[in-house]
């Protein structure tokens, strides 16, 4: 995720750089006709179903809204020379749906490493992907040994499934009654991890011994919803996933010398942990700063660990989506407590190898988490779960509930920025489920837009980016030949184009939103009722945009049209400057045109000859039945210059014709 992120804006950068020593005209002719078509743009059948009794016109989830649940029981070991995981899952499905369910569909993710694949069958021949590689060798996916019904907590008979691909098919022999269904299933199974799984799952090498990543690593269930029923598509690489919520608990067995974090709290810390590894563990939940728990000299010390062959870790988590959880002996570990809004603690904790250690690397993790989510709990909506745990690994930034997998070398800025990043899908999609499968800009692009004010926030600014020319990123990164719209699934989208059209755009059109045409107060109002209105619940795309304008109390199909479901373009220019009456004392009627399909608002700013600037705002509709629009301006002088969207807060990708000149 924020690894290719990185990438992106690192080009970006380099762009902006080259291009800001270039001097732009002072005026340019406007060649040709107009292509903007305001019908197209402002047409009013936006929505394409009316609101009902599940989701409601208003974007709030409706009276008889309902979704499945499914809670979790996994027992599991590592067998460190294999990098094999056994294990046994009990899944116990709810089904509150409105109809019988004859058949349960569950995710086989690591069934994407399988040879045979249809996601290997996508790498390409030549180049390389994020999401795999055409040549590897490696032959993983799940070994399932036996799938039974569980009755009184026990497994009764065998229950018939087929696999295909990355899915799997439960055929009940006696349907799930509509509304009240219910059913426990035991799967045991078994895989090896991949040393480098999609960027999501991994092993890290490092000198003290392997990191061990473990994600996609239990067989879940698929969402059956009112929108699709059963949303079965495959896990392919890119497409990220879609899940219920439910109660998750996990029983670990790892070699004695490793230290485990997980998503959830630690129930047995007593058992696992030495006791001044224990004292250390209890300290830092009542401290600010960060504490070590095991510093680096003591990885190397047999004593910092119980004298044993294994150690079973245990752990639990609430109305969670899904689990993961980090295993090596290697760790370093620390941590310190999170202040929460409503007067709760939780912990902030990071593990990293010694490679990763000192003040410009992980040593100051545990504070970038802390900071992250004490401010995003303060800005949107408080954090739910017990721990945050930081991991270095191998993969480059991955988000899961109450845990987050980060690269091993990020440094300073770059640390920050991937840790913040990653706990930032805490919002988007932990507490917001949205169907990232389909739609991946509902959560990365959610979670870039709530990370540029994170900047502003952290420890006074110390990250704070610096002001972005969106004129250039328009014309030379949002809106070139090759760019894709955003609503797409990640599996449609070209690979080069995901960073953008996933997690630059969408996060620009929401800054666009509450800086340009909201302002602060009735977005941040909407944007915060959103959350709590969907917060472990399913929205859609639709939802969504029914709930800004609602909340809001704006008509916005033009710009969730313009800047969502299609990829408009602007060009806004000054095509003409006259004065009334040829005196510049009876004021100046500017010629604006709108060159390209996309519209937004207008801020004109003109200097006068003796020097006096001023601003002039228009809304967007203006453009509603016009291509070009006639604006006064009440000067008393003759004008010097005139600018549209002089602080280039607009995606223009055309700024040599927004600047008039006096000969």
């Amino acid at each position: 995720m924020f690894k290719k992120l990185v990438s992106f804006i690192a080009f970006f950068a380099l762009a902006v750089i080259q291009l800001s020593a270039q001097t732009a005209p002072t005026a340019a002719p406007i060649e040709g006709k107009s292509k903007y078509d305001q019908h197209a743009l402002f047409g009013p059948l936006f929505y394409p179903n009316a609101g009902n009794e599940f989701r409601a016109a208003s974007g709030e989830p409706g009276h008889a809204y309902w979704q499945n649940r499914a809670d979790y029981k996994i027992t599991a070991s590592l067998n460190e020379e294999k990098n094999e995981i056994t294990g046994s899952v009990v899944i116990s499905y709810k089904n509150n749906s409105p109809q019988e369910l004859p058949f349960i569909w569950l995710q086989l993710d690591q069934n994407l490493y399988d040879l045979q694949s249809r996601g290997q069958a996508k790498m390409p021949a030549t180049g390389r992907s994020r999401y795999g590689d055409a040549k590897s060798t490696f032959s993983g996916g799940y070994k399932i040994t036996a799938v039974q019904l569980v009755s009184a907590g026990k497994p009764t008979e065998n229950i018939p499934y087929v696999i295909n691909d990355t899915r799997m098919q439960l055929r009940l022999a006696k349907a799930l009654s509509a509304r009240t269904g219910a059913v426990s299933v035991k799967i045991d199974y078994s895989y090896v991890i991949p040393e480098y799984g999609s960027d999501r799952t991994g092993i890290l090498k490092t000198k003290k011994g392997n990191i061990y990543a473990v994600a996609q690593w239990y067989p879940r269930v698929c969402v059956f919803d009112d929108l699709q029923g059963w949303n079965t598509l495959p896990y392919l690489g890119a497409s990220e996933f879609y899940l219920e919520y439910g109660d998750l608990e996990a029983t670990l067995t790892v070699p004695a010398s490793h230290i485990v974090v997980a998503s959830g709290e630690l129930l047995n810390a007593q058992e696992v942990l030495t006791p001044i590894q224990l004292k250390r563990f209890n300290q830092a939940k009542g401290s600010d700063t960060t504490v070590t728990i095991r510093s680096e000299a003591e990885v190397s010390d047999p004593a910092s660990r119980p004298a044993k062959a294994t150690c079973t870790w245990k752990f639990s988590i609430s109305n969670a989506r899904d689990f993961a959880w980090a295993t090596s002996k290697s760790f370093i570990w620390d941590a310190a407590k999170i202040n929460l809004p409503s007067g709760k603690k939780c912990l902030a904790t990071s593990v990293y190898p010694a490679e990763s250690a000192g003040v410009k690397g992980w040593g100051r993790a545990t504070e970038y988490t802390k900071g992250s989510i004490e401010n995003y709990s303060k800005r949107w909506f408080e954090f739910p779960y017990p721990v945050a745990s930081n991991v270095a690994s191998n993969v480059g930034g991955m988000e899961y509930p109450g845990i987050v997998f980060c690269g091993s070398t990020a440094k300073t800025e770059g640390l920050f920025g991937v840790t913040d990043h990653e706990f930032g899908h805490t919002w988007f999609p932990m507490i917001v489920g949205s169907n990232e499968r389909k739609y991946g800009w509902m959560d990365e692009g959610f979670n870039t837009f709530i990370n540029t004010l994170a900047g502003d926030d952290f420890n006074k600014g110390e990250y704070k980016s610096a002001k972005t020319d969106w004129h250039q990123y328009a014309k030379y990164v949002i809106f070139v030949p090759t760019s894709e719209a955003m609503l797409n699934t990640p599996d449609v989208l070209q690979e080069r184009n995901i960073g953008v059209a996933l997690y630059m755009k969408p996060g620009y059109a929401l800054t666009l939103l509450r800086e340009q045409i909201l302002g602060h107060d009735r977005f941040d109002y909407a944007f915060k009722k959103y959350i709590r209105d969907w917060k472990y619940k399913h929205p859609s795309p639709y939802d969504f945009f029914r709930s800004i304008e609602n909340a809001a109390g704006e008509d916005l199909a033009w710009f969730w049209r313009g800047m969502f479901l299609e990829n408009y373009k602007l060009d806004q220019a000054i095509s003409k400057v006259d004065y009334i009456g040829n005196d510049a004392k009876n004021g100046a009627i500017i010629t604006i045109d709108n060159l390209d399909q996309l519209a937004m608002p207008v801020v004109i700013e003109y200097t006068t000859k003796s020097g006096k600037v001023e601003r002039k705002n228009l809304p967007v509709e203006i453009w509603q039945n016009n291509s070009s629009w006639k604006v006064k301006l009440n000067t008393t002088e003759e004008l010097q210059k005139v600018v549209i969207d002089p602080d280039h807060s607009f995606p223009d990708m055309n700024s040599a014709n927004n600047t008039w000149k006096a000969n």
